[in-house]
């Protein structure tokens, strides 16, 4: 009777354990329905590409999963091995600002000049440098003003260094004084220097601008200029149909000139109109080269 009811219990639990296994296993609605089975690691990096090691969490659960390569990172150098030292760009040869043919002599003039900020005479370009000729370039109207020391910038600082404004007999009236030669202007009065001085471009070989002793004899902000059919801006006549006015070409074209007259850049002949009045003494001496 022991021995039947010894059976009986054994019987009764392997029951118990089927039933419970196929419940889990087998029953797609169950509370797990809809949630897939996840994939061995070694698998899931193959497929997505990606490289981060199994942790050991996820290699615990998949023994029989053979990891992928991508699996295992390969042993790293040294930082210290393989980062090579950073250059650092030297002081005078800031970013975006070239060293041009005449730097000596342009550091040279625009110390002489003043007024651009302070510069080294070395025939090296440096930060301060670049910012001054830019500063200077801005100022003149020379294009491109990219503190760039070439032709045009050394012919302006030149023109402008060796214009000695002593030499206009101005005396103590307001007087507009011309540099031919040099292609300058400046204004002056009681012996002082009220304006300048600044960069002109004067008539052309053929227009040769005269020199001489002049006075404003007609004033008129916007002139227009019946023979050459162009307004001229700021005008400012003193010798028949010549006078001062803003240029209305790129002033430092040296290959063209005017037709006589003293062409300025617009804060010039902006300044030289406020200045001036009927009856302003105008001084013109020299000659421009190759007229």
């Amino acid at each position: 009777m022991q021995r039947v009811r010894f059976f009986a219990r054994v019987a009764g639990l392997a029951v118990v354990v089927l039933v419970g296994v196929g419940a889990c296993a087998l029953d797609p609605q169950t509370e797990g329905a809809g949630v897939t089975t996840p994939a061995p690691v070694g698998l899931t990096e193959e497929a997505s590409g990606a490289s981060a090691p199994p942790t050991p969490e996820q290699t615990a659960t998949s023994p029989s999963a053979q990891p992928s390569r991508t699996a295992t990172p390969k042993p790293s150098r040294s930082p210290t091995a393989t980062a090579a030292p950073k250059r650092t760009p030297k002081a005078s040869r800031p970013a975006g600002c070239p060293q041009g043919e005449h730097q000596r002599a342009v550091e040279s003039y625009l110390s002489r000049l003043g007024g651009f900020g302070t510069l080294t005479v070395d025939g090296t370009q440096s930060a301060a440098d670049c910012t001054a000729i830019k500063k200077f370039q801005i100022r003149y109207g020379i294009s491109p003003a990219s503190g760039r020391a070439g032709p045009t910038t050394y012919d302006v600082a030149k023109r402008l260094a060796d214009t000695e404004v002593s030499r206009c007999r101005a005396g103590s009236r307001l007087t507009f004084c011309v540099d031919l030669t040099r292609q300058t202007v400046w204004a002056m009065r009681g012996g002082r220097v009220v304006l300048g001085p600044t960069v002109t471009r004067t008539g052309m070989s053929g227009y040769a601008t005269p020199a001489g002793t002049y006075s404003v004899g007609g004033r008129n902000p916007r002139e227009w200029s019946n023979p050459y059919e162009v307004w001229l801006p700021y005008w400012q006549q003193f010798n028949g149909g010549i006078g001062f006015h803003e240029t209305t070409t790129y002033l430092h074209n040296g290959a063209i000139g005017s037709h006589g007259c003293v062409n300025l850049l617009h804060r010039d002949a902006v300044r030289l109109w406020e200045l001036g009045s009927i009856g302003t003494r105008v001084v013109v001496i020299g000659r421009r080269p190759g007229t």
